[in-house]
Parts: C-alpha cells; sequence; structure tokens
C-alpha cells in the first residue's frame, strides 16, 4: 500500500480556492487513495493559516471526521530523533512539521510526502535516501 503523507501547503492549497497551487492540488488529490496521513504540527500550522479562510477550521474538521484524513504520528516517541533531524537541516531551517513528515517517512518507507515545501527536495530520510514527493513541477 503506498501511503500519502500530507505536508500543510499542499493541504492548504487542497482547501483554499485563493492558492497559486488550488488547481493543482485538487487533481492530485483525484489520484490519491485516502485516507491522507498527517501529524499534529502539520494540523496546527493548517489550522493557523486557514484561520481567515472561509469553511476552512469546517473543512479540516470534516476531513479528519470522515477518515479522509487521519492523525497517526507520535511526537512524544518520536522526538529524539524528530528533534535530531532539525539539528541537521538547521540550515534550511527545518519547521517541526517537516521534521515530524520526515521521521513519518521513515517510518513508512512505501510513503510519499504531498507538499509544496521544496526543502522536502533536499530533506533525506535515515541520513541519504530521497523522500519520494508529490509536488509540482514549478
Amino acid at each position: 500500500m503506498n501511503v500519502v503523507l500530507a505536508d500543510t501547503g499542499a493541504l492548504v492549497a487542497l482547501l483554499d480556492r485563493r492558492e497559486k497551487f488550488h488547481a493543482w492540488a485538487v487533481e492530485q488529490i483525484r489520484t490519491i487513495r485516502p485516507p491522507l496521513v498527517t501529524c499534529e504540527a502539520v494540523l496546527a500550522e493548517l489550522c493557523f493559516l486557514l484561520s481567515d479562510t472561509l469553511k476552512g477550521l469546517g473543512s479540516v474538521r470534516d476531513n479528519l471526521a470522515s477518515g479522509a484524513w487521519i492523525l497517526d504520528f507520535s511526537l512524544k516517541a518520536e522526538q529524539e530523533r524528530v528533534l535530531a533531524l532539525m539539528q541537521v537541516y538547521s540550515d534550511q531551517p527545518m519547521s517541526l512539521a517537516d521534521g515530524c513528515l520526515v521521521r513519518m517517512s521513515e517510518l513508512r518507507p512505501d510513503s510519499r510526502i504531498f507538499t509544496l515545501d521544496r526543502h522536502f527536495r533536499v530533506y533525506r530520510r535515515n541520513r541519504r535516501q530521497v523522500i519520494p514527493l508529490i509536488t509540482p513541477e514549478t
């Protein structure tokens, strides 16, 4: 099974019609088998960024309630590795959400990350493996 891990920017683009990559995100979601898997750090960023978007928070709630998106990561259990990743990539800098997603991709080797963030082209899982991405070409 190919798991798709969702990053903040891609989810914002999916839910906010004003976003530059909205059409791209909608097109991608049509080909992705649910659920999208994410973490609390992404959810926190997402809720903040959508706080002034009509129906934004309601859409987040609805996607979680329907099972289209699931939260499946324990920062408590993985904090040492996530913080180590953030230190390694401090020159980027790596956000907590990014660190969680890279760690999630290490734990799920069959995963791809749905993202707009170009930093994921630099990040590596397990120190040297390229992370498979679903990202716009531009």
